[in-house]
């Protein structure tokens, strides 16, 4: 494995100490390494490395640049409001803070440019700087001459200074169409399901065998990979039901190699993990309490999926509301749940021929948003202004798949929905806020 990192200028030692902590991720490490060079000599003006989430891109360098000891400013695009927060922080990483302090209060490029100008004639570089800049794709809403400058600051600023982008997305998606200096451009492919396989089973608890939690981390591939392949939560599926996986051999009912009954055990656990993939609202803390809630109610909430105790914040529980209610109630009886003073309308005058069959059995129909705010504004039991706050909020339930979008992309002016929630997870989520979700449903009148 080391011999994959093997560069000359830098120690073995530590180039077997960064191979260690980069399991399966050594020829992306050795790439990246003969990329940047020896630390002394000049290097690339820039590079880019793309790949999907929690593909490793900020482990592998983060590990290279502190094991390595190699000068580095890492800055999260996320965490800059303005450039002047960028501008500052690599000043601040490479000179320190005197010279961040010479930033004006709105500094433009060509003041960043000066100062570092300045500094690095005082305080020439002994290696080549590194400036890693996360979430790059945020670059493309910054100002426009921001990319083209930072890619050949090496240029600008005359130093060994490489500026290394991280980037979710591929470099044609960056280009900017005016054209600019082209980057040296890495991929890191997602994990193979043996090599999480692999990287999971170094998490394993020290009172268990290795073949046992390698047997458990193949249970939890074989239900997840399918679903998930980003490391960090599948990290965390399996810290989480671990504990319910040795159960049985804690009670001593099963042995280590009775993999089939400790199987059938953790399987219905692991379903209904399945349901909160990514939807990280609660801990794992909270997860294990909602379990132990489940096995001691009788009743209702018995039956009920763990999707259904997912924490949403509280207007977006009045838009799902609204949601699920356009989408099964038919647009013309709005005015008779939600409007005063509406007159006694029977339910068999509403009835055509169609109609007979339940709204529910039909399925969700789509709905414009502006039934959707009109139904939110009736059922919240307080005033709500209309604010950037609510729309975001409906952005958020459509990333979280709890509603789907079906108008096509161009129709921003009118967008429709469709609610994809069961009828028990509408009914938990009701209940969270005391709406009686049934008196408004159609079908159930």
């Amino acid at each position: 494995m080391s011999a994959l990192l093997q560069q000359p200028g830098y120690e073995e030692e530590r180039l077997q100490t960064v191979s260690k902590k980069l399991p399966c991720r050594e020829v992306q490490a050795g790439m990246l390494l003969s990329l940047m060079g020896q630390p002394h000599q000049y290097s690339y003006p820039s590079i880019f490395i793309y790949g999907h989430q929690s593909s490793g891109k900020s482990h592998v360098l983060n590990v290279l640049l502190k094991e390595l000891e190699l000068p580095h400013a890492t800055v999260s695009f996320v965490e800059c409001v303005s450039v002047a927060l960028l501008f500052e922080q690599v000043l601040l990483s490479f000179f320190g803070c005197d010279a961040a302090s010479l930033l004006p209060r709105s500094p433009s490029l060509s003041d960043f440019v000066r100062i570092y100008r300045q500094q690095s004639s005082q305080s020439p570089a002994k290696q080549t700087r590194y400036i890693v800049i996360e979430k790059a794709e945020l670059l493309r809403d910054s100002d426009a001459n921001l990319l083209p400058a930072l890619l050949r600051l090496q240029e600008l600023v005359e130093d060994n200074v490489t500026v290394i982008l991280l980037s979710e997305i591929v470099w044609d998606r960056f280009r900017p169409n005016t054209g600019c200096f082209e980057p040296l451009l890495l991929h890191f492919p997602d994990y193979s399901k043996g090599e999480l396989q692999h990287i999971l089973a170094q998490d394993r608890n020290p009172s268990y065998s290795d073949e046992f939690y390698s047997a458990y981390i193949n249970i939890l591939l074989g239900v997840f990979y399918s679903v998930c392949r980003d490391l960090r939560e599948l990290r965390h599926l399996a810290a989480l039901n671990f504990s319910k996986f040795c159960e049985p051999l804690a009670e001593g009912k099963v042995k280590e190699t009775d993999t089939h009954k400790l199987w059938r055990n953790i399987e219905p656990h692991l379903k209904k993990a399945m349901q909160t993939v990514y939807l990280r609202e609660v801990s794992s803390l909270q997860w294990e309490q909602m379990q132990q809630m489940e096995e001691k109610e009788n009743g209702a909430v018995r039956g009920l999926s763990a999707h259904t105790h997912v924490e949403l914040p509280y207007y977006s529980k009045f838009l799902l509301i609204a949601a699920y209610l356009a989408s099964f109630n038919p647009a013309r009886t709005d005015k008779r749940f939600f409007v005063k003073h509406h007159g006694k309308i029977k339910k068999t005058n509403f009835l055509k021929k169609n109609e007979k069959t339940s709204n529910h059995l039909l399925g969700p129909k789509p709905f414009p948003l502006d039934r959707l705010l009109a139904i939110f504004y009736s059922v919240v039991d307080s005033r709500v202004a209309p604010t950037a706050s609510i729309f975001s909020q409906i952005s958020s339930l459509v990333t979280l798949q709890l509603l789907t979008q079906v108008s096509h992309g161009d129709q921003i002016d009118a967008p429709k929905y469709k609610c994809a929630v069961s009828m028990d997870f509408i009914c938990a989520i009701s209940r969270t806020v005391n709406f009686e979700i049934i008196k408004y449903l159609y079908d159930f009148l």
